[in-house]
């Protein structure tokens, strides 16, 4: 099974950064009991307040599939969404680095 990432970039409604950052911070939070959750790893950009990026790694796309479709997970979704003006994302497989362990 391949590992699978993702990085998303979130641009917050003007003025809505900070909200958004606490939602996906409690997100982060959530994935520490999840085990197929490798890393989830919120960042806010240094020039742009309102512009959020998370990374994430995940023992495989199965997994964080199955993570999106936990009614939990759903939940906060919604709780983000009044915050959220838009959403870009890039879906890729890490091949290695400092921090990720290999691939299994």
């Amino acid at each position: 099974m391949k590992k699978f990432s993702m990085a998303a970039k979130f641009t917050a409604k003007t003025g809505g950064g900070e909200a958004l950052a606490g939602l996906l911070l409690e997100a982060a939070a959530s994935a520490q009991a999840n085990q197929a959750c490798e890393a989830y790893i919120v960042h806010v950009s240094d020039t742009e307040p309102d512009t959020l990026w998370v990374t994430e790694i995940w023992t495989s796309e199965e997994a964080h599939a199955e993570a999106l479709a936990q009614p939990e997970t759903r939940e906060a979704i919604a709780k983000a969404m009044p915050y959220i003006a838009g959403v870009e994302g890039a879906r890729m497989r890490p091949l290695g680095g400092k921090g990720l362990e290999k691939n299994a």
